[in-house]
């Protein structure tokens, strides 16, 4: 059985912790409506639509609406010549890799009329070793396309005298990873894929024609 001093004790206990309820719970709920004060004062981040890569594409992709999905950014750090959606840009060919996650820009879409001046040709995106030397062509220049093998085997021409159709130039969203410089040609089909099996195991430089 408990003693009469413990019990005293226990009831005078008993009591602060009742005469500090209500002060606590005062607290309790000054507190959570102050965190909805807040929370109802932080001002919402306007965001728009954006279109972005679902994967990793490479240059010289057709791009497909599985390829793209549609993410949402900060209205203020929308790239430009971005896109809203997708049906536009299905359909269309990449100038330039993107990475997953990328926002699709116009830089990296080939021209719907990029090859008007060139019947029964198409447009091949080719990367140039040196990034200096696509700096210096224009669409029109002529150029003879070389490639050399990296284990010293030599060099040989992959596609002479193919006419630039367009120089895509970097943007801020470009990806520092990926080497040298872009330059979309208008060649047969045959050199285009003389082209892409080149740059598989050579290494691509372009020398201007006359």
């Amino acid at each position: 059985m408990p003693t009469a001093p413990l019990i005293r004790t226990l009831r005078r206990v008993r009591r602060a912790v009742l005469a500090r309820r209500r002060l606590l719970a005062a607290l309790l709920a000054g507190v959570a409506v102050l965190s909805a004060v807040r929370a109802a004062a932080e001002p919402v981040v306007p965001t728009g639509p954006v279109v972005v890569a679902a994967r990793d594409l490479a240059a010289g992709t057709t791009v497909r609406g599985s390829d793209l999905r549609v993410a949402r950014l900060p209205a203020d750090s929308l790239p430009g010549g971005s896109a809203a959606e997708i049906a536009p840009l299905t359909g269309r060919v990449l100038a330039a890799p993107v990475r997953e996650g990328e926002p699709v820009t116009d830089v990296r879409i080939v021209a719907p009329g990029l090859l008007d001046g060139f019947p029964g040709l198409v447009a091949a995106p080719v990367r140039v070793a040196d990034p200096a030397v696509v700096a210096l062509l224009a669409a029109g220049d002529r150029v003879d396309v070389v490639a050399a093998r990296p284990d010293g085997g030599g060099a040989e021409v992959v596609v002479p005298d193919a006419q630039v159709a367009a120089v895509p130039r970097p943007s801020q969203h470009s990806n520092a990873m990926v080497a040298g410089g872009l330059v979309v040609l208008a060649v047969s089909e045959a050199q285009a894929l003389a082209l892409a099996d080149a740059a598989v195991s050579s290494v691509l430089s372009v020398f201007l024609s006359g």
